[in-house]
């Protein structure tokens, strides 16, 4: 009895394996939708215009004004800082609401990653209510795996910050606590990237919306 119920046990555990492999495997549900280049070039330069805005601002010595950031406007913005998408580009690769994807192994978001690190492959953002929401495709073990995480977006003496609520490799969900630590220090290893302009004084996400507030 003792043999056939260890076989149970075995079998049970073996397919509990092979199905959380599938689930990690296995591409989840995109957090955004995509948008044609030209849409993504429109949204880079209207982001721009607000933080125009923003500045001009706090020039006049209007301390705490705001501004409001959709999710196509922040995607554009990551894809002009990390070179994916020059001022006025009439064409680039997008994957969702905008986010250029990233040709493999050259992605400037990935940073500078040692033997065996995961890089970047291609990213995708959205807002909903107060929770930020990325995804990105890495290169891990020679497999292509989709990462999603959702969180509160703040800041803190200058940088911003980000607190996960939600987890999940492939389409399989990882309990926050499990990652949480390693997620903080690798934030803390890109520490320089999440420095925020010196005229802002806080970001949070608000009615799927970004909020800037300058100083």
């Amino acid at each position: 009895m003792k043999i056939k119920l260890d076989r149970v046990i075995s079998i049970a555990t073996l397919t509990t394996s092979v199905v959380a492999l599938i689930l990690v495997l296995k591409k989840p549900t995109p957090v955004a939708t995509p948008l044609p280049a030209p849409a993504v070039a429109a949204n880079a330069q209207s982001l721009e215009q607000k933080m125009q805005q923003l500045e001009a601002a706090r020039e006049q010595g209007q301390s705490g004004a705001e501004v409001r950031l959709n999710a196509q406007e922040v995607a554009a913005a990551i894809a002009q800082a990390s070179g994916l998408l020059s001022p006025g580009a009439g064409s680039v690769g997008s994957t969702a609401q905008g986010t250029p994807s990233a040709s493999d192994g050259a992605n400037p978001l990935s940073g500078d990653l040692g033997p065996g690190e995961a890089s970047v492959k291609d990213y995708q953002v959205n807002f909903e209510g107060d929770v930020a929401k990325g995804q990105f495709l890495t290169h891990v073990a020679g497999k292509d795996v989709w990462v999603t995480l959702e969180g509160h977006l703040g800041s803190k003496d200058g940088y911003a910050t980000f607190d996960p609520t939600k987890i999940k490799i492939g389409d399989l969900e990882v309990p926050v606590s499990l990652v949480n630590d390693q997620l903080q220090k690798r934030l803390a290893e890109q520490r320089d990237r999440l420095k925020l302009p010196d005229s802002i004084g806080g970001i949070k996400v608000e009615n799927g919306e970004v909020v800037l507030k300058n100083k």
